[in-house]
């Protein structure tokens, strides 16, 4: 979000846009070419090392996809989502796995982008509520980085507590199975051998004030190589009781609502 999930990482002095945004979550065969093309296109002005044959090939390989669009209908945002089952240690778990992000920088003061995720996460646990489910994103943004912390109360790697051996060894799996070789535990980081997309320089830096923040202190010592691709391995539970504030309104009100079947 940036995040593999809905912010981008640091950025110069930009001019916000007061005009609203829609979210909704589509699925990714659904998508018309134009919107794979305004998709690649927004991307693309913040991302380097990437092309888009590799784009469109990621996308192929997501579930579903966040959508957002101004009032004349053009794509300002999105993020890149997969839900899938998995066996850990015996049982069964689902994970959403939060792929390509990016939000056009004029409007990252709006809410409803990462509401309509929430909304999204919140349909995914009530069509199976017996089934614990997990949030894993690979983050190269420290702004992506501190959603976390406003999400969350729990969440790994974090400042202030340790990763416990259980959650470890989930991180390790889920990871290990996505990335391969790619993924390298001791460090929790992925790392392809060339970039799979970075911010490019003008949106990678981080200000001195953002650097005083633990969240973004503790981002930079575990993944110093963000600014060249390196991704940060992170794991959340999404469960009611995991949430913070208005977080866990905008998921509770996603769970009283009717959802048809996956």
């Amino acid at each position: 979000m940036p995040m593999k999930m809905p912010m981008l990482a640091a950025a110069p002095m930009v001019e916000s846009c007061c005009r609203p945004l829609v979210s909704e979550p589509r699925a990714v065969r659904d998508l018309a070419e134009p919107e794979i093309g305004a998709m690649w296109a927004l991307y693309s002005r913040y991302y380097g090392g990437t092309s888009e044959p590799l784009f469109r090939a990621d996308l192929a390989r997501k579930t579903d996809v966040i959508l957002s669009r101004d009032a004349g209908g053009g794509v300002r945002g999105f993020s890149t989502i997969e839900v899938s089952r998995a066996k850990f240690e015996g049982e069964e778990i689902a994970v959403i796995f939060s792929g390509d992000t990016i939000i056009d920088h004029r409007f990252w003061a709006k809410n409803d982008f990462a509401f309509a995720w929430l909304r999204f996460a919140a349909a995914a646990k009530s069509r199976a509520p017996g089934i614990p489910l997990y949030w894993l994103l690979i983050v190269k943004g420290h702004r992506t980085y501190r959603y976390l912390h406003v999400f969350a109360c729990r969440y790994f790697p974090a400042p202030g507590w340790g990763t416990p051996a259980r959650e470890q060894r989930l991180i390790d799996q889920l990871a290990g199975d996505r990335f391969g070789s790619a993924y390298h535990p001791a460090r929790g980081i992925v790392r392809f051998p060339d970039s799979h997309g970075h911010l490019k320089p003008e949106w990678a830096a981080v200000p001195v004030n953002a650097r005083a923040r633990p969240e973004v202190a503790y981002f930079l010592r575990r993944n110093p190589g963000y600014a060249s691709g390196d991704e940060l391995v992170c794991l959340c539970e999404i469960a009611e009781d995991n949430m913070k504030g208005l977080t866990r309104r905008v998921f509770r009100q996603g769970l009283a609502e009717p959802h048809p079947a996956a």
